[in-house]
């Protein structure tokens, strides 16, 4: 097992066909007398850029995608929904556009591309899972758009390109990390100790992480601007943890796992951060543009592999915990009705559906499900000082 504050990633930092990322190399500026440039190194000042920049980038973008799929006809069909509730509940959202994740995604990839370091291993693993499951969720919400009979990727079609993704995802983490450790899992709370209880497992652990997480936000995106918005706390969380996993002095300190070439992850994450601010632009009740499949199965797929990354994949349960409810409620929605001859748990599910036949407002919903969010991330940051 690991100590507190020893490295994880013994291979995480290296380069390769992939250069350093375009504004990285700004900082050999300083070094010809333009000190200003040197700022470049800094972690924190890229993601506030990275950050910045997916946001400005959804804000220019976003009215001419709404344009481009309205005059393309990409719009919700509400009768496809599962509940009659729901078809009429969300009658006044049909024909509003969707796959409006291209503009999500897009904006974080590009900002992933001009500001963090492509030569540490993770960045390329979050870029190639941004983009493949962006791709998968494209696919599923155009088969809906084009195909009337069909309502996307059936539910195997969709497990296998994730496990797929998900499981090459986890090859790469056992075959680049520090080989005694890299199938090894982080309790939380414990002083950084690393156990040895996965194994040949890992692969199949990280998979299940993945593909979990990606179903889990897909499952949250339910309500205008909901999933947007938890997401963003959820990635705040995971950036901060990024960067104190990869800063030796406040690894050693706060007992966290080191994993040299995490810090750069805080870009990742950041950059997540400020293309769903811009999103939430457009996304904010009433919703001009829906995500689609197109954009929560990638930042949920995201969120799983950052956790990964910097081994918390255990804490992404209190943190992302409204993801988890959420999820919870459908599993055990399902089973309910299957071992108890159809009798329900919840008026509806996913969870948020439950309360919305209770009566409440779309918009108090959304407000209290992420004031519960930020104030589980908040916990759990602080959970990390106090034990």
């Amino acid at each position: 097992m690991s100590g507190v504050g020893e490295p994880f990633g013994g291979r995480a930092e290296r380069r390769g066909l992939w250069e350093e990322t375009v504004f990285y190399h700004l900082h050999w500026l300083g070094d010809l007398g333009w000190p200003a440039f040197g700022a470049f190194k800094a972690v924190m000042l890229r993601a506030v850029l990275a950050a910045v920049f997916a946001f400005v980038l959804c804000l220019i973008l976003g009215p001419r995608l709404i344009a481009f799929l309205k005059s393309r006809k990409c719009g919700e069909n509400t009768a496809k929904k599962d509940s009659l509730f729901l078809q009429k509940k969300h009658m006044a959202k049909n024909g509003t556009p969707t796959m409006g994740g291209v503009l999500l995604i897009g904006a974080t990839l590009t900002a992933i591309a001009l500001f963090a370091r492509f030569d540490v291993v993770f960045v390329p693993m979050a870029f190639f899972t941004l983009l493949s499951l962006m791709l998968v969720g494209f696919y599923d919400d155009w088969i809906k758009l084009t195909h009337n009979k069909r309502d996307g990727l059936s539910r195997k079609e969709k497990l296998f390109y994730q496990f797929l993704i998900g499981g090459g995802m986890g090859l790469l983490l056992a075959w680049y990390n520090e080989p005694s450790n890299a199938t090894n899992i982080a309790i939380p709370f414990l002083d950084a100790a690393l156990w040895p209880v996965l194994g040949y497992f890992y692969v199949a652990w990280a998979s299940v992480v993945m593909v979990g997480t990606s179903n889990a936000v897909n499952l949250t995106d339910g309500l205008d601007g909901l999933a947007t918005l938890c997401t963003i706390s959820v990635a705040v969380a995971f950036g901060v943890l990024a960067y104190f996993s990869g800063h030796a002095g406040i690894a050693s300190h706060l007992g966290v796992v080191r994993i040299p070439g995490a810090e750069e992850l805080t870009i990742v994450c950041a950059a997540l951060c400020g293309a769903c601010l811009g999103f939430l632009w457009f996304n904010a009740h009433p919703a001009e543009v829906f995500m689609g499949d197109t954009g929560s199965l990638a930042m949920g797929g995201l969120i799983g592999l950052v956790a990964l990354c910097i081994k918390q994949e255990l804490m992404l349960l209190l943190i992302g915990g409204i993801f988890v409810v959420e999820a919870l409620s459908v599993i055990i929605q399902i089973y309910s009705c299957k071992l108890r001859n159809g009798k329900r748990v919840f008026l509806l599910a996913p969870l948020h559906h439950h309360f919305e036949q209770k009566g409440w407002d779309e918009s108090k919903i959304v407000a209290r499900f992420f004031i519960v969010s930020v104030l589980l991330a908040v916990f759990s940051i602080a959970l990390l000082r106090l034990k």
